[in-house]
């Protein structure tokens, strides 16, 4: 099974991440569209994806979300933002609350960062998921989360790296030692390419300088291993 961290941290990260958003929009009154591309920006995003345990485990999701609008304020040579406000406990959870709390858990499973799920679903589109997807097991909101990464994604990963790297097919085949024609068919989603073996994925990454995970396509990642 591949995972970005592990899952010890799985449901004090979902909490965080839902409280985190929350509190953002609800309380502090950001866009959530904004304060989503600040959480990335500010690096807790990274933090997020590698599992850090003083940021999804050592804080609770307000702090992180102050910790956020602190980073960005500094960035733009301010003073450290110093309001702060007494926080409520809302007894209801939000849609903004759902959709950090599933979101945590669908990168966890996948590996993805949050930079590239939100590229191709954007955070308010996973708000707009709530109805009906919040009754719902938490499978069906990855599948579904999964058709629209698939549907929206031109290029699969391993030619996004391909290119960057500044390499044909062949050039990477002859580096790699895997047969052109199977780098075709991946890259045309004629294979799947987390069907490949292990030998193959790792091969592919020596070749291009990255993690071998990062070859995978989120929809091949949940089929292989729900």
């Amino acid at each position: 099974m591949i995972c970005a961290y592990d899952r010890l941290y799985l449901d004090k990260a979902r909490i965080s991440m839902g409280r985190m958003l929350d509190f953002a929009v609800h309380e502090l009154k950001y866009n959530i569209e904004l304060f989503f591309q600040m959480f990335i920006e500010s690096g807790t995003a990274g933090r997020f994806e590698r599992g850090d345990s003083a940021t999804i485990a050592g804080k609770s999701g307000v702090e992180t979300a102050y910790d956020v609008i602190d980073y960005i304020v500094r960035s733009q040579g301010k003073e450290k933002w110093e309001v702060r406000m007494e926080v409520s406990c809302p007894m209801e959870r939000s849609p903004e609350y759902w959709a950090g709390w599933a979101l945590a858990y669908y990168q966890w499973r996948t590996g993805l960062g949050y930079q590239e799920i939100n590229t191709y679903v954007p955070i308010q589109e996973i708000v707009r998921m709530y109805h009906p997807y919040h009754e719902m097991d938490i499978q069906q909101f990855c599948d579904r989360m999964n058709e629209l990464l698939r549907a929206r994604k031109e290029e699969t990963n391993l030619k996004r790296y391909r290119m960057d790297a500044g390499m044909s097919q062949r050039e990477l085949a002859e580096a790699s030692g895997v047969p052109l024609r199977t780098i075709q068919q991946y890259e045309q989603r004629q294979k799947n390419m987390n069907h490949a073996s292990i030998s193959t994925v790792a091969a592919l990454g020596r070749a291009l300088v990255c993690p071998p995970e990062k070859l995978l396509e989120a929809d091949a990642v949940w089929e292989h291993i729900r």
